[in-house]
């Protein structure tokens, strides 16, 4: 029955809806995971381990009745613990929300209800979702289950963590300068940004409103295109989101990429990539180009200029969030969260809404460089070897924190732009760690970049689908 938990969402629904096993042996599998290597790696806040075993008999039930309620019937998943549920506590990674219940219940978590899918576990965050390394003074760093000396990546660190070592299948998160992305790309996963108001984030926790986005991570691109399906489309509670048509995100994944443009910026654009990273994102190149893409040069804004305006949104829209418990409550943070909050409360208004007229000017030379000339992006997610715990650690010093913010110095252009993203794993670093490939599309157009990482990923094979050891 373990092996079930080693399915991935497109498998387990497909087993479910044929009647191979039920939902009811799927959960306990994953359940049995979580329990057990759950506190080994600290990926898992809270396991709802009754409610969990009661959604899946009443899933089982409603099957054996002829009643299937969507493409992810039966399927069990756990996210990120900032997707609030009414009436349940989601603390955020944090000692503020520790207690707190929620009034609403997050409009991603209605539709994967709509859907079919159960919620088995609330994971572990970075407080607050602040910060790019799954660092957190209140609840602890969440361990790499390749190397539990080394970083997960952050925010969504539980996340990246239990879809990796196959405790669970997929997992929301939240991204807002990368969140998404660098877990999938430290853990050896795929994550998807999609398109800025492509999904709601009502009911979720806000970190940043301008640049937010809720996504999955899975262990497949067509595992993560189901989930995205299933959570994409409009919402009267998020008024950000667009009302553009869903399309079928798996339609086209097995499509390839001959007669694809795809775009590599210069490597003096990228500045200072570790070998090892360097070495697998040549060797995706290469990959692209015998399977018929043409490779062409593209020609990125300016990549640190772009850091500094996402960091200016961030620490101004997230400081105005937590502006209250700041004032009442600042020895509850952690010194890393407050260190990267307080210089939020001194940016002047005018330097905030120059950062916000920027964006429009800034996808414009994007567009220019990139679109003009080919159909998506291709850059390495992270640009470094996967770093220990100890050496990321900063604590509260600002100096120090340059560091742990260059380790999504190419996730947070993606923000900034509000472009669709995805990081499929492409490789390994020196370390024998995985290293991600992004790719990066034109607005609404996730089906282009998801089949382009697919093209990837099937041509990778069983080493792209590589567990770590439990």
């Amino acid at each position: 029955m373990s092996n079930l938990a080693d399915l991935g969402v497109a498998d387990l629904a497909d087993g479910i809806a044929k009647g191979s096993f039920s939902s009811r042996e799927a959960t306990e599998a994953c359940l049995d995971r979580l329990k057990t290597h759950g506190p080994r790696l600290n990926a898992v806040a809270v396991i709802d381990e009754e409610g969990a075993m009661a959604q899946a008999v009443a899933a089982d039930a409603a099957r054996a009745a002829g009643r299937i309620r969507g493409a992810l019937h039966g399927v069990p998943l756990a996210h990120k613990d900032m997707m609030y549920r009414a009436g349940r506590v989601s603390a955020c990674g944090s000692r503020i929300m520790k207690g707190v219940k929620a009034v609403e219940t997050a409009s991603v978590l209605e539709k994967l209800d709509a859907a079919g899918a159960l919620e088995i576990a609330q994971l572990n965050m970075v407080e607050f979702a602040l910060g790019p390394t799954g660092h957190n003074a209140i609840t602890g760093a969440v361990r790499n289950p390749w190397d539990t000396g080394r970083i997960t990546g952050g925010s969504s660190s539980g996340s990246g963590a239990c879809v990796a070592a196959g405790l669970v299948p997929a997992a929301l998160g939240s991204d807002t300068g990368g969140s998404i992305r660098m877990p999938a790309s430290i853990c050896g996963v795929v994550g998807i940004k999609q398109t800025y108001g492509r999904v709601s984030r009502a009911g979720a926790m806000p970190l940043s409103f301008s640049l937010d986005h809720i996504g999955p991570l899975a262990r497949s691109v067509r595992d993560a295109a189901m989930i995205l399906q299933a959570i994409a489309g409009p919402d009267p509670r998020d008024t950000t989101t667009v009302d553009q048509p869903v399309p079928d995100f798996t339609a086209g994944l097995e499509d390839g990429v001959k007669g694809l443009r795809l775009a590599v910026p210069e490597e003096k654009a990228l500045g200072e990539v570790d070998a090892g990273v360097m070495k697998a994102f040549q060797a995706s190149i290469d990959v692209y180009r015998r399977l018929g893409a043409e490779i062409v040069t593209g020609k990125i804004p300016d990549l640190d200029r772009a850091n500094r305006l996402t960091t200016i949104l961030i620490a101004c829209e997230a400081a105005a969030y937590h502006a209250r418990f700041l004032r009442e409550r600042p020895q509850d943070f952690g010194p890393q969260t407050r260190a990267r909050l307080m210089p939020g409360l001194f940016h002047p208004a005018t330097r905030y809404l120059e950062t916000l007229a920027a964006r429009g000017p800034f996808l414009a030379e994007f567009a220019e460089g990139v679109f003009t000339r080919a159909d998506a992006l291709l850059m390495p997610t992270c640009p470094m070897s996967v770093p220990t715990i100890a050496e990321t650690d900063a604590g509260g010093d600002p100096q120090a924190m340059q560091k742990v913010l260059a380790v999504a110095r190419f996730t947070r252009m993606g923000n900034f732009l509000g472009l669709p993203a995805i990081s499929v794993p492409c490789g390994r670093d020196g370390n024998g760690m995985p290293v991600g490939l992004q790719v990066i599309g034109r607005s609404f157009d996730e089906s282009t970049i998801c089949r382009i990482a697919r093209a990837l990923e099937r041509e990778r094979g069983s080493e792209a689908s590589a567990r770590p050891p439990l």
